[in-house]
């Protein structure tokens, strides 16, 4: 008798581990000396992830500078203007929305101080694992090479180093892929045995729901507002192009990746009239460069992490951080997490150490709704993929009106 392998998606995964984590951590027959073992784990896997977070941005920056001005024509240009600015907007959205509803269900009041945060159970032993770059540095040198690599190629030059970089990209993209993805259930299972031993746990359970609830409200706010935006400027119905967006919507919630809800997204398009031009450039692109649902997704998360623990938040602050994310989760793998493991490098502008307990609470947050996140982003895609023809055939490309024929 063949017995099928069930495989669960890292959602349950995810969810599995904390419920999981908070019963072993109330266990009290269960020795002190077994509970350390998971959060034994966790300290490891933190270790693996600040050795990791340089090498990613140097993996993730320099390559998607240099992607992104390779043979930056006027469509190019248009459309990451727009992606940008959207994926901004999304998070100055999700800030004013989080600084207005939040602090009505999450008080700082009581709570444990950030450094004593989740330390209710020590480890068995460490690693002294230090990064071989501090995370400013990694900055510096990749935004230097990535412009440089740019000027280099705009000179007929630069190939070999590109494809240093590319294939470095590659490597870091599969560690995470096949190792830090893989085991964060692990980790977030270790995290949640040791927040339930403490006791913190049942309070941020409480909250946690309710951010969930309010992001996904503000994703399909988002979608619906930038797809009556497209219907207005296109002369088309928002409600049939919603409708036409069903499919990559859902697709994008299953997958929880941009890149593998393309295919589906691009027919998405062409029921919306996109031409074939446009669509087949503009899909693509926006799945790697415009992520306003994963900006939403995570300037929320921060702001409830921050709120929680009574840590200052202001607009200069997350503006700051909103800005640098949307250029740095360019390039983020199309998997699963893979927006705010692109994020984590830069938590600290905001004052969250990446590897954590602050932090570890933020990837479990981001990442039980990152498939949401996805979704938002894939939809918004296409409304902007709407846009950017009308604007690209009207004022950029005028002799090549011929080719804008209505689809579908």
């Amino acid at each position: 008798m063949n017995i099928k392998k069930v495989n669960l998606g890292l959602v349950p995964k995810l969810l599995l581990a904390i419920l999981l984590g908070v019963i072993v951590g109330q266990l009290s027959f269960i020795p002190t000396v077994l509970m350390r073992i998971p959060v034994t784990f966790s300290n490891l896997f933190s270790s693996l992830l600040a050795f990791i977070i340089p090498l990613m941005i140097i993996g993730f920056i320099v390559k998607g500078i240099s992607d992104l001005t390779e043979g930056a024509g006027k469509l190019l240009g248009l459309a990451t203007v727009i992606s940008y600015g959207s994926t901004i907007l999304g998070g100055l959205v999700a800030y004013f929305v989080a600084s207005a509803v939040f602090p009505l269900f999450i008080s700082a009041q009581g709570q444990t101080d950030v450094q004593e945060a989740g330390a209710g159970l020590t480890t068995l032993f460490e690693i002294p694992l230090k990064p071989m770059l501090d995370v400013t540095a990694a900055i510096a040198f990749s935004f230097i090479m990535g412009m440089s690599i740019s000027w280099l190629k705009s000179q007929k030059k630069g190939e070999t180093l590109y494809h240093v970089f590319d294939e470095f990209n590659l490597i870091i993209v599969k560690v995470l892929n096949t190792a830090i993805i893989p085991l964060l259930p692990f980790f977030i299972f270790g995290n949640f045995v040791s927040l339930s031993y403490s006791g913190e746990v049942f309070e941020i359970l409480s909250i946690f729901w309710r951010v969930f609830l309010i992001v996904i409200v503000l994703h399909l706010t988002l979608i619906a507002l930038w797809f009556t935006v497209a219907g207005l400027y296109r002369r088309k119905n928002p409600i049939k192009l919603l409708k036409n967006q069903i499919p990559g919507y859902f697709t994008a919630i299953g997958t929880q990746s941009s890149a593998a809800t393309i295919p589906i997204n691009i027919e998405c398009a062409r029921k919306n009239g996109v031409s074939r031009k446009i669509r087949e450039f503009m899909i693509p692109l926006c799945a790697t460069i415009h992520l306003l649902g994963s900006m939403v997704t995570i300037v929320s998360c921060v702001y409830a992490v921050l709120t929680l623990y009574g840590m200052p938040v202001n607009l200069g602050m997350m503006t700051s951080f909103i800005a640098t994310l949307g250029i740095a989760m360019v390039a983020a793998p199309g998997a699963p997490g893979g927006a705010i493991m692109s994020a984590l490098p830069f938590l600290t502008i905001v004052g969250i150490d990446p590897t954590g307990i602050l932090g570890n609470l933020l990837i479990t947050l981001y990442l039980t709704q990152d498939s949401f996140g996805t979704a938002a982003n894939v939809s918004c895609d296409n409304a902007i993929t709407l846009v950017v023809e009308k604007l690209y055939f009207k004022y950029i490309a005028k002799e090549e009106k011929s080719e804008f024929i209505e689809e579908g």
